[in-house]
């Protein structure tokens, strides 16, 4: 999956494949941002407006 319009995408679409890209590929939410080129503030942004935090210790979006 392309993952460049990510932040452009439905946020739900987009938890599923943060959480996905985080538990198999990226060990922080920095490494997934400097991976994918993301902006790490909106998608925090994005994925509060549906309630999820960043938990750094299971490191995925709850």
């Amino acid at each position: 999956m392309e993952i460049s319009n990510l932040l452009n995408m439905d946020a739900n679409i987009v938890l599923g494949i943060v959480n996905e890209r985080l538990r198999l590929e990226c060990d922080t939410i920095d490494d997934l941002s400097s991976r994918y080129e993301l902006d790490q503030e909106q998608l925090r942004q994005k994925m509060a407006a549906l309630g999820y935090r960043y938990d750094p210790i299971s490191n995925q979006f709850k």
